[in-house]
């Protein structure tokens, strides 16, 4: 058992890692994000920057950032010293924040900062699917401990 001095000396290396696993999912997120648009106009699959763009090409973007948010909640998950779902859920509230922010301040700017429905559905869509990327590493925990337990009985 742990004593009271031992849990206060690891508290603040947890605080950390708790951090760093929230700030690691979210430069992944924001990052791969940023080049997949890069190369999305750079290779002609979307228009010019601030150009009109069809809505069919604004679902494309919502899901390869669904993808995107998929994993990197399942990245901060991974890297969570203890409590993973919970870290995953709280990047999906960082997404909800930072999309809330970019509709609110793009929405009567006109089509080519994107349809409404667009920045409303990244509000929606990111607490399930931090959810989602949380419980893919609850799942495999569950089996890795599974297993390891099963070996145990052998």
């Amino acid at each position: 058992m742990a004593t009271t001095a031992q849990v206060l000396t690891n508290q603040p290396r947890h605080v950390l890692r708790s951090f760093g696993a929230l700030i690691a999912g979210l430069f992944f997120v924001v990052i791969l994000s940023t080049v997949t648009d890069v190369l999305m106009h750079a290779t002609g699959v979307f228009p010019p920057w601030f150009t009109y763009m069809a809505d069919s090409l604004f679902l494309l973007a919502l899901a390869y950032r669904s993808v995107f948010s998929i994993l990197a909640c399942y990245i901060t998950a991974w890297l969570a010293p203890n409590r993973p779902m919970l870290h995953a859920l709280i990047l999906g509230g960082i997404g909800v924040l930072m999309s809330a922010a970019g509709t609110v301040a793009t929405w009567n700017k006109g089509r080519e900062f994107g349809p409404r429905w667009y920045g409303i559905a990244l509000i929606i869509l990111s607490p399930p699917l931090a959810w989602l990327g949380g419980k893919i590493r609850l799942v495999q925990l569950n089996a890795k401990r599974t297993r390891g337990s099963t070996l145990m009985n052998v």
